[in-house]
């Protein structure tokens, strides 16, 4: 049996995905498909690290020493073929509170930062919670692929924008951005002294098709100017650990972050998440490498279900990521419409489009890193909601 076709209970464990589900869709007897988290045990190397730690018996106070660092530093020069250094490296609990900091530690109330939608909800939350400003620079969606409008792009960098927020690969399309786009981008924030964030977090989770690129890998200019957030989080499926790691090649960027976190009295990470993200780059390659293998299988078997059941409705075929985005808009339904539809009709939770911003309307997002019985239920359940 496939390691991961086991269907493993999670509710009870405080699990949002499976835990909350009265509360996020207002009923119980609904499949889960939406938060992006994985139904499956992570690496058994993790497990066998956290077990012994908890065997020592004692949780003091804890530093993140080298190890970590190392481990990291190895991962992303293999992974990636990007060379970085382990002063470059600050934690965070999460992406989310990194993109927080960064926002408080680069940026002033009022100020302009770009998205470009639609885009992971929590780029506008930390934008809006913080007092700056957005500025939407939309992609363009054309026969099924995103791309960018360059032209939109640069006159929204013009507007006084201080910060762009890159999402790479992009979620919720599953766009892996070429190193021709990520240049093209990137050269443009230099021209407007534009700092870029971006968000990588689903950088291991890239089908054989494409390659992902770090844009500060591409050249040092551009490393002078981006900070990198990055977890085992989803590629290990270890969320719950609260554990990432920023990557800012600058200096002086690099101190004004560190500044924030003194203020905010953050100096480490928790033991477990320090034990699991050390051993998850260093052991986790077999695991992540089976993963995709398994993952590749469900997008296709989703997008040949849905070509087959569902015609008009389309998937906008992932390039990396465990999340797929579906156009719904042949239907004509609006987005209250669908959603009563998914969840009367189809007993199914999943992301409505708006959350992710202007161009996410008749989209619905589906998290596919499940089982192949949970996901064939998914499926047949969307059949009987849009069928």
């Amino acid at each position: 049996m496939n390691e991961f076709e086991k269907i493993i209970d999670r509710i009870g464990t405080s699990s949002v995905k499976w835990d909350m589900t009265k509360a996020v869709f207002g009923k119980d007897d609904v499949l889960p498909m939406w938060v992006a988290d994985m139904d499956f045990l992570p690496p058994v190397e993790v497990t066998e690290a956290l077990k012994n730690r908890l065997d020592h018996g004692i949780f003091g106070y804890t530093f993140v020493g080298d190890g970590p660092a190392e481990a990291i530093k190895e991962w992303v020069w293999k992974r990636h073929g990007w060379k970085i250094h382990n002063s470059w490296l600050q934690y965070s609990p999460g992406v989310v509170p990194a993109i927080g900091t960064i926002i408080q530690a680069l940026t002033s109330p009022g100020d302009k930062v770009l998205v470009q939608s639609p885009v992971y909800t929590p780029f506008f939350s930390m934008t809006e919670e913080n007092d700056r400003v957005i500025e939407n620079a939309p992609l363009t969606y054309k026969n099924g692929q995103y791309s960018i409008s360059f032209e939109d792009f640069e006159q929204s960098l013009q507007k006084g924008v201080k910060l762009f927020l890159l999402c790479n690969p992009h979620n919720p399309s599953g766009r892996v951005w070429s190193r021709e786009e990520l240049t093209k981008m990137a050269d443009l924030c230099k021209k407007y002294d534009v700092i870029i964030v971006s968000d990588e977090i689903h950088s291991d989770l890239v089908y054989e098709t494409r390659k992902h690129t770090p844009v500060a890998a591409i050249h040092e200019s551009y490393a002078e100017r981006t900070i990198t957030c990055i977890a085992p989080s989803k590629t290990f499926n270890l969320a719950g650990l609260q554990a990432s790691a920023m990557i800012t090649p600058n200096n002086e960027l690099r101190d004004k972050i560190a500044a924030v976190h003194k203020k905010q009295g953050f100096f480490t990470l928790n033991t477990f998440g320090i034990t699991g993200m050390e051993a998850a780059y260093r052991n986790g390659e077999r695991w992540l490498e089976s993963i995709l293998d398994y993952l590749k299988e469900n997008v296709n078997i989703t997008k040949s279900f849905i070509e087959e059941n569902l015609p008009r409705i389309h998937l906008v075929e992932p390039e990396g990521t465990y999340l797929l985005w579906i156009d719904c808009r042949e239907l004509g339904l609006s987005d209250d419409e669908l959603k009563e539809r998914l969840l009367e009709k189809g007993k199914l939770g999943l992301e409505p489009g708006p959350k992710y911003g202007k161009g996410g309307e008749g989209f619905v997002r589906m998290n596919i890193a499940c089982p192949r019985e949970i996901l064939l239920d998914g499926l047949e359940r969307l059949r009987k909601a849009l069928g």
